[in-house]
């Protein structure tokens, strides 16, 4: 005769996971599902009138409104290209450079790219705008002093310069994350296969693009989609440099920068949390989209890559 025993319920894992789960539901999800309706809501004589989708339509088919947002969203695409295509090739460098074993003072380059990560954006910003001043900044005095003066220029204050400018500006502050990433995800690769790649003749330059790179493949998309959503969650260091209205003439607006003004308004413009929210559901739902993309079709393609 048998007798089956239950297994015992574990009551403390909910113990222990129910305080998180608490304080993210208080500080994400419901502000996240306030934002998505108040965004179906417009004040209408001084109450809130639920209008549907109108806000959505207001946002994309008003001209006044959907210039400024196109421009903003333009500008967010192209603050993530240069991360994509300067930073995340930059980050997978210094890895491969820092896992190398001949290198000596390793733990101090590491270091001294990781810093500017955990610097204040507001720092950042104030420093590099002293820095790129054409009155009193030292960009202009170091140029001059390799002869190279001629190509400074107000790179802040030019419409066609200054969103360049403050990604470039990023990248220097977050390399080290993509960085450091990378080198543990190249240290984490076991020492056999690098050392069959040897006994085959496969060393250097092309142990890394035939071995190392296919291994990190998940590791590179895991960074790929972080960016991604940094970059359309941006704000303080264009808030920090340019100011609220993200100048010169919004050539460094993004989706963030305009859901500011729009929402709390700024100077002469009246903040409205309605058009506020439906900017930040259309965020919300352009990062959604972007993760959504990764994990059913980039992932499941770099597994199949990988094994």
């Amino acid at each position: 005769m048998t007798t089956s025993s239950k297994a015992p319920i574990r009551w403390h894992i909910a113990v222990f996971l129910a305080p998180a789960t608490l304080i993210y539901t208080a500080i994400m999800i419901l502000p996240l599902f306030g934002t998505l309706q108040l965004s179906l809501f417009r004040e209408i004589e001084d109450v809130q009138t639920f209008v549907g989708l109108e806000n959505f339509q207001t946002l994309f088919g008003d001209p006044r409104w959907s210039s400024s947002f196109w421009n903003a969203f333009l500008n967010n695409l192209w603050f993530f290209v240069i991360h994509m295509l300067v930073q995340n090739p930059v980050g997978i460098l210094l890895a491969a450079l820092l896992a190398s074993p001949r290198l000596r003072m390793r733990a101090f380059y590491r270091t001294a790219i990781f810093i500017p990560t955990i610097l204040s954006f507001v720092i950042v910003g104030f420093t590099w705008k002293l820095i790129l001043s054409p009155l009193w900044g030292v960009a202009p005095t170091l140029l001059d002093a390799v002869g190279l003066k001629f190509l400074f220029a107000p790179w802040l204050g030019k419409e066609e310069y200054a969103l360049t400018t403050l990604g470039l500006i990023s990248v220097w502050q977050f390399v080290g994350i993509p960085m450091m990433l990378i080198y543990a995800a190249l240290l984490s690769i076991p020492d056999e296969i690098l050392e069959a790649a040897e006994c085959d003749g496969i060393t250097g330059m092309a142990q890394f693009w035939k071995i190392k790179l296919p291994l990190i493949l998940p590791s590179i998309g895991i960074i790929s989609v972080l960016t991604f959503v940094g970059n359309f969650n941006a704000f303080d260091l264009i808030y920090a440099s340019q100011g609220a209205l993200a100048g010169p003439n919004y050539a460094t607006d993004i989706l963030g920068t305009f859901l500011y003004r729009t929402f709390f308004g700024f100077q002469l413009q009246i903040g409205d949390p309605n058009m506020g929210s439906t900017i930040a559901s259309i965020m919300f739902l352009i990062i959604l989209a972007g993760v959504c993309f990764y994990l059913f079709i980039v992932q499941r393609r770099l597994r199949r890559y990988q094994f």
